[in-house]
């Protein structure tokens, strides 16, 4: 018997990040150009945090919605995965997007890694107002335990999205940044794919806290350090770049920007 011979290889757990994006009409040229860049550029990145993480693969999957919502691709490692340049036309579907989300966010679709899997992080963009009735769906969406326990976390672009239905979203008005310029966009998608996947890849929170969100009599006490959840903690991380950048970028709803 060799001295390697009872050395077991330890499986790592997954931790899907889903892409949620607008590609209404009212996305094209500059904002979905600008989404499409900064999501490629920040693809190796992803694929070295997940190759140095010992808890967990990252994966990544992608679902637009405009006139309905479609699956790009279902979660692929982050090793692997290439990001699909998409184009932007039709109406603002979000209920169908939120439909779709709920049928995934199983045991029976994308949450079925045999190695089983930490809560996922869901990154939606968007930058108008659902034409949709979404309410319905999304109180559907709110009582799926995946998406109760995931990192939730929107990006309102320019003058024109409706913030309240981001943070219905959310859970968190903190939760939601909101953007005026390709600079900025960029900035926040490349912050937003790496902090996220950095916090929802871990075992616990680097303060040692839970990874369940805090509920009950929880809420009502001071919050430490200690029991943070993930999406706090991710909230914390929001406020303190915000506190360390001023946006003075050119505007999206400015007429004069040039690709």
């Amino acid at each position: 018997m060799g001295i390697y011979d009872d050395v077991v290889e330890v499986t790592r757990r997954t931790m899907v990040l889903f892409f949620v994006v607008d590609t209404s009409g009212s996305m094209n040229g500059a904002k979905i150009g600008t989404v499409n860049s900064a999501i490629e550029e920040i693809v190796p990145e992803l694929k070295d945090i997940s190759e140095e993480n010992a808890d967990a693969m990252i994966k990544v999957a992608t679902l637009t919605f405009s006139s309905g919502a479609k699956w790009i691709n279902e979660p692929i490692s982050a090793e692997t995965f290439r990001w699909n340049y998409l184009n932007a036309q039709g109406v603002t579907d979000l209920g169908k997007a939120f439909d779709e989300l709920n049928d995934k966010l199983s045991r029976n679709a994308y949450m079925g890694d045999i190695s089983g899997s930490f809560a996922p992080v869901i990154f939606l963009m968007s930058d108008g107002e659902p034409t949709d009735n979404y309410m319905d769906s999304l109180e559907v969406l709110r009582e799926n335990n995946w998406f109760k326990k995931a990192i939730k976390v929107a990006v309102a672009i320019g003058k024109d999205a409706n913030k309240r239905v981001l943070s219905e979203f959310t859970g968190n008005p903190e939760a939601v940044i909101t953007v005026h310029s390709p600079e900025a966009l960029k900035k926040w998608i490349q912050f937003v794919s790496v902090t996220a996947s950095q916090i929802g890849s871990r075992s616990a929170n680097a303060t040692g806290g839970q990874s369940a969100p805090v509920t009950g009599e929880q809420t009502e006490k001071p919050k430490s350090k200690i029991n943070l959840t993930k999406q706090e903690e991710f909230i914390r991380e929001i406020k303190a770049q915000e506190a360390a950048e001023a946006e003075d970028w050119d505007d999206f709803d400015d007429g004069g920007i040039q690709w």
